[in-house]
């Protein structure tokens, strides 16, 4: 029998040290990608302007510009003087962060960190973050903020997305995270999200695609991109750096729904094929408005294309298509899957209850009422915008934030992509 929480996001597994990485953030394979080891899972133009910040322990907060009394000048770490970077994503579902430092090939990840928080929990009944929720964030950040100093952190970005955005006490809980660890959370727009994800997963994209469909399927809300390849010309090859990918973007939306939302709406816990395709229903009116304005669906015709996935919902997938015991971070993030493949691993999950979701070991007690949420937002853009293909990303925003960091600072430098691994998508498992 598997453990309860064997997902994904298994507490047990997330607040393990992750050691130091030989391998960079550039290449596309996941055996090659490297961000963290086989027992960790983490699940977004100009960005604005990015501040220095001295996170500490519990009960120790600091502000910008400060230093504690044991720590090295900023920036320094246990390796001389190379600058360590964070990134903190504090999701409507997860609170996730990344500690790395520049390498020859993008970066290497130091340090990483990733639990299920739910924050978001009954917010779109309530319109407030719950007392709960806000003791179980708190809990996690004070875990981030130890992380953050251990590695005396030169620069880092703090950011919160969709819960507390819509919630009426986001900004006095953003105010207590700053009080009580010197975290200064940034609580992002969506456009800004949705670039910072395009930017974490733009070396997964095909660049001989004319256009790439890059959605993230969160816990509060769903970001939806559009990228028309085309528009680089001449530049497609030059992808590996990522700094002109912003130029391909035709189109953005930001969904109001995602698993969470969607999970207390509908139910997630018993999902019968008729509530299922309710939820698919449900995301398909919300995207209408969008579809009717860009007429996407009549621009791809006789064009190349493929959706890139940047969720826990398209890795949760992948993991349970490939019949892993335990979630392998590595065989999948750059996988490829054929879509009739993403149908019948979710026509698999709606035949099984809850209880038997709970024991696939790559989805667990903490996922198990809200992946069939994700299925349906998933399915309503299959729908509205056919593809053969679509490549799951485990990276996203924290990714997209370190680049961004790395590169207002000079010190990224990504090498070029390696082609004739691009067209292998007849192949559902390779990368």
């Amino acid at each position: 029998m598997k453990p309860e929480n064997s997902g994904p996001d298994a507490p047990g597994d997330v607040e393990r040290p992750v050691q130091p990485d030989n391998s960079d953030l550039e290449a596309p394979a996941p055996a090659e990608a490297g961000f963290l080891n086989n027992n960790n899972r983490d699940q977004r133009p100009e960005i604005g302007p990015q501040g220095e910040t001295f996170p500490v322990a519990r009960g120790q907060p600091l502000r910008a510009g400060q230093r504690h009394a044991a720590a090295p000048p900023a920036g320094e770490s246990a390796r001389g003087n190379d600058p360590v970077y964070g990134a903190l994503d504090l999701g409507t579902n997860n609170c996730r962060l990344l500690v790395a430092r520049p390498s020859r090939r993008g970066f290497r990840v130091v340090d990483a960190f990733s639990r299920i928080i739910r924050l978001g929990e009954g917010v779109s009944q309530t319109g407030r973050l719950s007392d709960q929720a806000m003791a179980r964030t708190m809990e996690a950040l004070g875990v981030c903020a130890d992380k953050l100093h251990r590695h005396h952190v030169a620069r880092s970005r703090m950011v919160a997305t969709q819960a507390c955005r819509i919630a009426a006490n986001g900004p006095a809980f953003v105010n207590s995270v700053r009080e009580n660890f010197g975290l200064d959370i940034e609580v992002l727009t969506p456009e800004i999200e949705a670039r910072l994800a395009v930017a974490g997963c733009a070396t997964l994209i095909d660049p001989d695609a004319d256009m790439v469909l890059v959605f993230d399927i969160g816990g509060g809300s769903s970001e939806i991109i559009w990228l028309d390849m085309t528009r680089l010309g001449a530049r497609r090859d030059l992808l590996s750096g990522r700094s002109d990918v912003n130029d391909a973007i035709v189109a953005w939306e930001s969904l109001p729904v995602g698993v969470v939302t969607l999970a207390e709406n509908f139910g997630g816990r018993n999902v019968t094929p008729e509530s299922f395709a309710a939820m698919s229903d449900a995301v398909t009116q919300l995207l209408a408005p969008f579809e009717a304005a860009h007429h996407f669906r009549e621009r791809l015709a006789e064009r190349s294309v493929h959706l890139l996935g940047t969720s826990g919902t398209v890795t949760t997938i992948a993991g349970v298509l490939l019949g892993l015991d335990r979630y392998d971070r590595k065989r999948v993030d750059g996988i490829w899957l054929n879509v009739p493949d993403i149908d019948d691993v979710t026509a698999r999950l709606l035949a099984q209850s809850y209880e038997e979701r709970v024991m696939q070991p790559c989805i667990g007690r903490e996922r198990a009422d809200l992946v069939l949420a994700g299925c349906a937002i998933l399915d309503a853009i299959l729908k509205l915008w056919p593809a053969e293909r679509l490549r799951v990303a485990d990276r996203g925003l924290r990714e997209g934030i370190l680049m961004r960091l790395m590169m207002e600072d000079g010190v990224w430098r990504a090498g070029r992509r390696r082609r004739g691994r691009s067209r292998r998508s007849s192949d559902r498992f390779s990368a």
